[in-house]
């Protein structure tokens, strides 16, 4: 396989070690083998430094993460996983079955815009003391949508037996759930799909407890 120029320049993921979509390209990264160097966004110091001229040159939304590969910028965390998976060899992560890609892609979508960005941090701090019983309603909400679903789509992992996208944006957000106390044991096959994911190297070593911004009191080996 011939390999450009643009493809031997380390990928750059500009995060946060916490950010769920940050999290998520992690996973991708480590499922594809891929090296990339990793460029701390703190969303809290300083006001939030992902609101500095600097960053919002290199993504106007001022999200993490934002990601310099092939010598283009990507800033959703969605698009950045199919674009890797287009560009690059290893574990695909998207099924070539039309109806199993579909079901991989809903349930990424459901997550990705119907459960995460309503307990996001820039919502989280509008809500003020109410936070974590919005969390818990929102969390809650999407999981009682998305155990049916899993109940009917999931073998091993999310969509049959391989890993994908799905999984990817699984994990994350049992995370978030966990950290406001959502009652995970209501949600049988979310439960059992996180309890075997995490197991798994790629989404080991990109959790947010070890990553080069993870403060030290939130560290773990």
């Amino acid at each position: 396989m011939r390999l450009s120029i643009v493809h031997l320049v380390k990928p750059v993921l500009h995060g946060y070690f916490r950010s769920s979509c940050s999290w998520r390209v992690r996973i991708a990264f480590a499922l594809k083998d891929i090296d990339y160097d990793q460029v701390p966004v703190n969303l809290v110091k300083d006001g939030g430094q992902q609101h500095s001229p600097q960053y919002k040159e290199l993504n106007p939304m001022q999200q993490v993460p934002a990601v310099e590969i092939d010598g283009v910028t990507i800033s959703q965390s969605l698009a950045v996983i199919q674009y890797i998976d287009e560009t690059r060899p290893g574990t695909p992560l998207l099924p070539a079955d039309p109806k199993k890609r579909a079901q991989v892609r809903m349930i990424s979508d459901l997550i990705a815009s119907g459960i995460q960005p309503l307990q996001n941090l820039s919502v989280i701090q509008k809500i003020g003391a109410e936070k974590v019983q919005w969390a818990q309603h929102f969390i809650n909400r999407g999981f009682q949508a998305l155990e049916p679903i899993l109940k009917e789509t999931a073998g091993k992992y999310c969509v049959g037996d391989d890993i994908s996208m799905a999984d990817i944006c699984l994990v994350p957000q049992v995370y978030n759930a966990e950290r406001f106390k959502v009652d995970i044991d209501s949600y049988p096959t979310i439960k059992r799909l996180n309890t075997a994911l995490v197991e798994i190297d790629a989404f080991r070593t990109s959790h947010p407890s070890c990553q080069p911004d993870t403060p030290n009191d939130l560290r773990q080996p």
